[in-house]
């Protein structure tokens, strides 16, 4: 009887203990649908919108977007994808570049600044200039769309690197580049280490085919082509930093 009462005492505190216990947390809790499944980052994540690249007459003082421009090929006829377009700095530039022949998509999360960017595409008639609302993890791109796709200085603010250019990599044309401008220095400081830029296209299936420091540009340009098929979002390694600078994938 005794030992009846005492099985039934502990199963009681087991099931006590199992219903008082802590929820253990989804590891993917808080991230996009669309993240979930894909590595999280392991870094730092700056801020969205920064002002520091703002002044577009003290950018245009040093010629960064013709730098920017000239280095990527870009010439009448191009297709190119401006993600990140904030303000429209490249978007109108590109515009000019690529002529009637060529089209530019500039692409944001910020509605309101994408609703600026109209108001500024209207009002200078850019005719071969289309714009699109994009997500933290995808920015939204038609495949098979673009020779060229730029991110400068906005990667380091993107949250969720890997289902990002998981989602992207499709959109390139056969022979498209992304191009990257960025500074080198950590991440939560509005900049990009080459070596962790490296690493996380890298893991994508991307590689660097062009890198160059560039005063003109604020920083770096770096220049990746897709190489080979596309990887299984389940067998992306995340990268992480190491002690001596370098990056490799965990």
């Amino acid at each position: 009887m005794r030992a009846g009462v005492a099985s039934a005492l502990l199963c009681a505190c087991a099931a006590l203990q199992v219903a008082c216990s802590p929820v253990a947390k989804d590891a993917d809790e808080g991230r996009p649908e669309g993240a979930r499944g894909f590595p999280k980052a392991d870094r730092s994540v700056s801020k969205v919108v920064s002002n520091e690249f703002s002044n577009e007459d003290q950018r245009d003082s040093v010629g960064e977007a013709q730098t920017v421009m000239d280095l990527a090929q870009i010439g009448p006829g191009s297709t190119v994808a401006d993600i990140g377009a904030g303000a429209g700095y490249y978007t109108v530039r590109l515009a000019e570049r690529v002529g009637p022949r060529g089209r530019v998509l500039a692409e944001d999360i910020d509605r309101e600044a994408m609703e600026r960017l109209g108001r500024r595409i209207e009002k200078e008639r850019l005719d071969n200039v289309s714009i699109k609302t994009g997500m933290l993890e995808d920015p939204k791109l038609p495949a098979n769309s673009f020779d060229r796709i730029f991110m400068v200085h906005m990667y380091h603010e993107v949250t969720e690197p890997y289902a990002f250019l998981w989602n992207l990599r499709p959109a390139l044309r056969p022979g498209g580049a992304v191009i990257v401008v960025d500074v080198d220095r950590p991440a939560d400081q509005h900049g990009m280490p080459p070596a962790l830029l490296f690493c996380e296209f890298g893991a994508l299936g991307f590689r660097l085919t062009e890198f160059v420091r560039k005063p003109s540009v604020t920083g770096y340009y770096a220049r990746f082509e897709a190489a080979g098929p596309r990887p299984a979002r389940d067998t992306i390694r995340p990268c992480r930093m190491e002690t001596d600078g370098g990056a490799a994938q965990q």
